[in-house]
Order: C-alpha cells, then sequence, then structure tokens
C-alpha cells in the first residue's frame, strides 16, 4: 500500500527544479523595492517567452523573510533561473530579451519606454551575486507545483569531506521521501556550485533547498538519532559539512 501510495504521489507531483540554475542573491538599494517589483513585472513576461523558446526552463522570484546573514549586504530577493543542461544555461547570456520585448509590448509599450526599462533595470539594486549551480540529487516535490505565497529554505554549506555528497543521498535523501510520504515534507534538493561571480561569497560549496509543509513537524532527523545506529549515521553527517547561512523564502512570481 505504502508503495502505491508513493507512485500516486510521484505521478501527480509537478518536479519544478532543473539540473542546472543560476542563482542569483540581490541586495536591494534602502526604499527601492516597489522599483524592483516593477522591474521584476517586466521582465516575467520576457523569461515566459524566452521559455518557449528553449533559452530557459524556469524563472522564479523570491523574497527573503527571514535570514540570520549578518555579512554585509545579505540579499532581500533571490533569483532562480533553471536550466535543463549545462549548454542551455551557457547559452543564456546570448539571448536577445530586447527583441523578446519588442515582441511582447508590441501596441502596449513604446520603443522609447522599453529601452528605458531595461536601462533602469539595475538600478534597484546594490549588489548581486550570481551562483551557477548543478543538481547532485533531489526529491520529487509533492503537492503540486509551485505557486507565490509559497515558501523554501536554503542553507549554504562547506563540504569537509569527500564523502559529504554520499551521505546526503545515500542517508538523508531517503529519510526525507519517507518523510514525503507521510506528508510531513514537499521536497529537498542539494546542489554543487561550480561557478560565482568575483563578489560572490566564497566559502560555500554547495545548497541545500527545503520545501515544508505549514505546520507540520517533520520526524526522520530525530529519528535517525533515536537509535544507537542512527546516532552514529547523524554524527557521520553532521560531520561531513559544515552549514553557513539559512535563508527562508517566499515566492513572489514564478514561469515555467
Amino acid at each position: 500500500m505504502k508503495k502505491l501510495i508513493f507512485l500516486f504521489i510521484l505521478l501527480f507531483s509537478v518536479n519544478s527544479f532543473s539540473q542546472y540554475a543560476i542563482v542569483s542573491a540581490v541586495d536591494l538599494k534602502e526604499g527601492s523595492e516597489s522599483e524592483y517589483l516593477k522591474t521584476e513585472k517586466f521582465w516575467g513576461p520576457l523569461h515566459k517567452r524566452a521559455i518557449e523558446d528553449g533559452v530557459q526552463t524556469q524563472q522564479a522570484v523570491w523574497k527573503v523573510i527571514q535570514t540570520n546573514d549578518e555579512r554585509e549586504n545579505p540579499a532581500d530577493y533571490f533569483i532562480i533561473t533553471s536550466f535543463s543542461s549545462k549548454e542551455q544555461l551557457e547559452n543564456y547570456s546570448s539571448a536577445d530579451y530586447a527583441a523578446y520585448a519588442q515582441e511582447v509590448y508590441r501596441g502596449k509599450m513604446s520603443r522609447r519606454a522599453i529601452t528605458r526599462m531595461f536601462e533602469n533595470s539595475p538600478n534597484s539594486s546594490n549588489v548581486r551575486r550570481n551562483y551557477h549551480l548543478e543538481a547532485v540529487s533531489r526529491t520529487i516535490l509533492a503537492g503540486g507545483g509551485l505557486v507565490p505565497g509559497d515558501r523554501m529554505s536554503i542553507t549554504s554549506t562547506i563540504a569537509k569531506s569527500d564523502e559529504f555528497e554520499t551521505w546526503e543521498t545515500e542517508i538523508i535523501k531517503p529519510m526525507v521521501e519517507k518523510e514525503i510520504l507521510m506528508g510531513q515534507h514537499r521536497y529537498w534538493g542539494l546542489a554543487k556550485i561550480y561557478e560565482r561571480t568575483e563578489n560572490a561569497y566564497e566559502n560555500a560549496t554547495h545548497f541545500f533547498f527545503n520545501i515544508g509543509v505549514p505546520g507540520v513537524q517533520r520526524t526522520g532527523w530525530q529519528k535517525l538519532g533515536s537509535t544507537f545506529k542512527g546516532l552514529k549515521l547523524r554524527e557521520g553527517v553532521q560531520s561531513a559539512s559544515e552549514h553557513q547561512n539559512f535563508v527562508t523564502l517566499e515566492l513572489v512570481s514564478i514561469h515555467n
């Protein structure tokens, strides 16, 4: 019966996370949030058109609602742009978004207004730190596709062992899959940072992504330490990495 339930979840869940992604951490200038959101609203239809054209697979804007990052210029928003392959990601910068804008906003905006939006797009942000990610492992996304208002956490991590990814995929992932089966969690993912901009934080090697179920307590991590074997496994997992910063995000918009 459990296998049938899990198969039902698998068939009727939407996995919105691709193999490669660019995560952009955006620090806004004081008082510029309204301007920034107008910019993202302008860009949204362009990303949708780019997805239809095979330039990318998804683009999502997330607002930071909680963070323990006390470094200079912590992010206010995260933009996650997803790709089906590394080649698609590498070709992303050559896409003609000006042409998309002329197509999408024909009869709605003048060429001068469109040009002004492109020129003003960077003005609301102080810093944008970009990270190029490759997925290591992930679960399904249970409960249907992502919608504005959904929440997700990102935890940056430093791998301290060559076996870090193995610990996570062979011990933690199956535990989370059981939590998903019990309706305690929606998604878990681990991605490796393989490239970053010069202004990005240097220490992190991986990002964890988690989407929980509001108001539901997860039991897997506690159960993992409830026996001697589980305790040793938990110690092994914890010794393989060092967690850094943690952010909770709320989805503002998504195109896929």
